[in-house]
């Protein structure tokens, strides 16, 4: 019974396991969040390791690799419903409704938990950054996140069962180690490595005298030591960077009159820069499992790779993580120092293909009549079907106050057009739902659609998914005062939400998160209502190419569909009214894309205006069944 109770008040973490290599029985994304925890002493979790496939005995196989860990075992049919919508790694609060989901995400709470559990852990609350916003942009539209979080492991998972070729993402990582650092007090310690420059070229010169002891030639190599690892130092404490401020008043002229475009540039010592990230964390177990395989198997490779040599190297004096990598069954390895050579530092440009070659030029002049005539000479104009629920609305004085748009701290004329906006969602949903529908709120921010869902369709399960933690325990809040129990909530991004559902829903899904949610709401045949917003965000990414549709594809080009998404979003109130018109025809033009796209996968699509139009300046709405 106490163990119960236990259980009841832990939060719960849900890993994979499955076999996969002779050196871990782990999958990399759980490597990573054993070693985050291993790393930052978090016994805050109760860990369930949920196998893949049948393991025999699967607690013994783990047991050697999980010491000091609340450790079970269970199987994907056992694990919670909420949690079973999502891909692991995944992370359940103890009301049991509440789930985290994907790598980036549940290592920043472990991260959070670790330090709520001891103030004094500051080097773990500095994982997240100068800013605590490391890997915090979602994936989809942060090509840095998609590359540490989604694309590296993936990538060394596949080398680790055909080790042909480097993976051309290990390549990229190589490349991005080799460009020049940026921090937040980037100035004054690139005066400082200046500073320490000048006096280690001046005593160099002066060593070649030959007058010069033996003594003070060695207190110049000493010095010479001392500039090469400024950066180091610098990121192995922050104490360093505290004295170099101090210290900034008594530069001399020279290196305060210096200009910053002929200082000297700030060398990697870690991933994101100086500073030892969540981001470093994320790539140590991934770049060790592909080390330990070079090593063996191609060796030769390594000199391809010679900056991250030297990061992998240099990430083992990071204190705490020795001790943590032995925990977790990592045996670091000594590389040949032939790879750490003065040359390590020059990376050939060639080495890996420049993407951004391939994309073409966002940066352009021009108006949207000559590609708004292109597509008329197609016979292609903007048209807006008729509202399908017309002059419906929720009696919203006869619902609880914390139902209303205004218990999330609006004011009164912003909760009115908020209303407006719900009633127009609501109304359609509210048409198409079934007893029984699970309905999927998608970039729900404080719950306004799906709390009202959930209180006016009892007999319908009400899915909230949104990456903004804060966000969701608003919405939580107000549902716990209003004692639904028809309702989870889920914080991560789309991709790692595959549970099945039959209507989905997005209020001002901006930019390409439109149709991010259209293709999920498509690859599960699930109707949706969706209204877009932020027009000029949208771009091509890896899953999503633009225009979506095959007559656009044929009429207009990617940079003339830029030029719609641009003017699209020129409705506010404040323009004159021609210019309104014009961006409300490209706002219907793109979403006429979008629409005919989802017909091209067998759905009847439809795009309307909300009523009243004034209720937002981004008032379209895509209505998509499948037929």
């Amino acid at each position: 019974m106490r163990d119960a109770e236990e259980g009841a008040a832990t939060e719960h973490l849900y890993l994979e396991l499955s076999p996969h290599s002779d050196d871990s029985v782990f999958p990399l994304h759980t490597a990573i969040s054993l070693f985050l925890m291993s790393y930052c002493d978090c016994k805050t979790f109760r860990v369930f390791l949920v196998p893949a496939e049948e393991i025999p005995d699967g607690r013994l196989v783990a047991q050697g690799f999980l010491d000091g860990f609340d450790v079970h075992i269970i199987s994907r049919s056992e694990l919670p419903l909420v949690v079973q919508s999502c891909r692991l790694p995944a992370i359940l609060e103890k009301c049991r409704r509440f789930c985290r989901a994907g790598l980036a995400v549940v290592l920043r709470h472990i991260i959070e938990r670790a330090y709520e559990a001891d103030r004094s852990k500051k080097d773990v609350l500095e994982l997240l950054g100068f800013k605590k916003t490391c890997l915090k942009a979602c994936a989809e539209v942060s090509q840095w996140t998609r590359l540490c979080e989604t694309s590296i492991p993936l990538a060394v998972e596949s080398f680790l069962q055909n080790s042909a070729t480097i993976p051309p993402e290990i390549l990229q990582l190589e490349k991005k180690l080799a460009e020049p650092v940026k921090v937040h007090n980037d100035d004054k310690i690139r005066r400082q490595k200046l500073q320490q420059q000048t006096k280690t070229d001046k005593g160099s010169a002066e060593a070649t005298r030959e007058n010069f002891s033996d003594i003070e030639r060695a207190q110049i190599e000493v010095e010479k030591s001392a500039s090469a690892r400024l950066e180091l130092r610098t990121a192995l404490s922050r104490l360093t960077v505290e004295e170099a401020t101090k210290g900034a008043n008594r530069e001399p002229a020279y290196i305060r009159k210096t200009r910053a475009s002929d200082l000297p540039p700030l060398e990697h010592v870690f991933a994101e820069g100086l500073y030892f990230t969540l981001t470093d964390v994320v790539l140590l177990p991934c770049i060790h499992q592909f080390l330990v395989v070079v090593s063996k198997s191609c060796k030769e490779k390594l000199v391809d790779l010679p900056l991250l040599s030297c990061w992998y190297q240099r990430i083992q004096e990071v204190p705490g993580v020795r001790r943590a990598a032995a925990k977790c069954g990592i045996q670091f390895l000594h590389l040949p120092d032939t790879l750490f050579s003065k040359d390590a530092n020059l990376v050939a440009s060639s080495t890996v293909p420049d993407k951004k070659k391939d994309q073409v030029d966002n940066q352009f002049l021009g108006g949207p009549r000559p590609t708004m005539t292109k597509l008329m000479e197609k016979g292609i104009e903007a048209k807006f079907s008729p509202h399908p629920c017309p002059g419906w609305t929720l009696d919203w004085k006869s619902l609880p106050a914390e139902v209303s748009p205004a218990e999330g701290k609006m004011s009164g004329d912003r909760a009115l057009r908020k209303q407006q906006q719900l009633n127009n969602l609501v109304s359609v949903v509210m048409k198409l739902a079934k007893r029984g529908d699970t309905i999927v709120d998608f970039c729900s921010g404080g719950g306004h659609v799906g709390i009202v869902l959930a209180y006016t369709l009892p007999s319908c399960q009400v899915v909230l998914i949104e990456n903004k933690a804060e966000s969701l325990l608003r919405a939580k809040e107000r549902t716990d005062e209003l004692g639904l129990s028809n309702i989870w909530f889920i914080q991560a991004n789309l991709d790692y939400f595959n549970g099945k559902f039959n209507i989905g829903v997005a209020l001002h899904a901006c930019g390409v998160a439109t149709d991010m949610v259209i293709e999920h709401c498509v690859g599960r045949r699930a109707s949706f209502i969706i209204c877009p917003c932020c027009y000029g965000f949208i771009q091509n990414t890896v899953k999503s190419t633009f225009p979506r549709s095959h007559p656009f594809k044929d009429a207009i080009s990617y940079k003339e569909h830029m030029i719609l998404c641009r003017f699209a979003d020129q409705t506010a109130v404040q323009l004159p009214p021609e210019r309104r018109l014009i961006g409300k025809r490209c706002m219907g033009l793109v979403d006429l894309d979008r629409a005919w796209a989802a017909e091209g996968h067998g759905y009847s699509a439809q795009v309307v205006s909300m009523e009243p139009e004034t209720c937002s300046p981004k008032n379209n709405m895509i209505v998509g069944v499948p037929l």
